[in-house]
């Protein structure tokens, strides 16, 4: 997909990755970008500063009616969406025992809200025999995070659903791709700084919410399932497949350097 001409909904879209994709976008000659954020100032902030091809919509992902009404106030403004891309997430510095709210929280934003974006659009999409679907996971949900379950468990999740819906509705002409970086100098990066979770992700290296938008306009248009900002992380990802124990075994001795490194128990 070529961005020129086309509509599209970014959720999450006032800060980090979002923010940068719905700059990119109106940059690539989109005709219509929606951002869509909890934080409805920064929406509309952004929106405001992209001019008349943009519009700054207030929701919260994890509630079903918010994304449709996000949807609705979208295509009233801009027309039928050609992209939705579900970018909001979350994460939480837990362990498997984290409350079950905490569980239910980060399931409602980073997995839920990916099946609210599709149930939003695809019906139109159906209809016209065309759409493309875009969700951000994380590099977590092809390999873990270290120092976050739930993290790890959501975005996994995310990206089994990315492969469900390019698997169901690939013939019918959707085109579904799914989003995997690894360390990203964003807001959610820098207010964990400290923990395991977030060293594990520094110590690989961060980029730019910038690079990553480079990736994603790359992905869109070669149409390419996977978009991997952090080239190695599909090494990992053959190495994880092609001797797990071993990967596993490699992992543990990360979690431990970086543990030694924080403090963390």
């Amino acid at each position: 997909m070529r961005l020129e001409g086309k509509v599209a909904l970014v959720t999450g879209g006032a800060h980090g990755i979002g923010r940068a994709l719905c700059e990119r976008f109106v940059a690539e000659g989109a005709a219509g970008v929606a951002v869509v954020d909890l934080d409805a100032d920064g929406a509309q902030a952004l929106a405001d500063s992209l001019g008349e091809r943009a519009i700054g919509l207030a929701a919260d992902v994890a509630r079903e009616a918010d994304v449709r009404a996000a949807v609705a106030a979208t295509e009233a403004r801009f027309g039928p969406i050609d992209l939705m891309v579900s970018n909001a997430g979350i994460g939480t510095g837990q362990g498997v025992q984290a409350p079950t709210e905490v569980w239910q929280g980060i399931w409602d934003v980073n997995v839920m809200a990916h099946v609210h974006a599709a149930n939003a659009v695809l019906p139109q999409m159906l209809e016209r025999g065309e759409g493309y679907l875009l969700s951000t996971a994380s590099a977590a949900g092809l390999l873990t995070q270290i120092g976050d379950a739930p993290y790890s468990v959501t975005k996994a999740a995310a990206v089994a659903l990315a492969e469900w819906l390019a698997v169901t509705y690939g013939d019918a002409g959707i085109r579904v791709s799914c989003l995997c970086p690894q360390g990203v100098d964003t807001d959610l990066v820098r207010s964990g700084a400290g923990s395991a979770a977030i060293q594990t992700v520094v110590a690989q290296g961060l980029i730019t919410p910038e690079q990553v938008a480079d990736a994603v306009v790359e992905g869109l248009a070669d149409e390419r399932f996977l978009i991997l900002p952090h080239p190695e992380v599909q090494q990992y990802r053959e190495r994880k497949a092609g001797d797990p124990d071993r990967w596993l075994a490699g992992m543990r001795k990360l979690q431990r350097r970086i543990r030694d490194a924080v403090g963390d128990a």
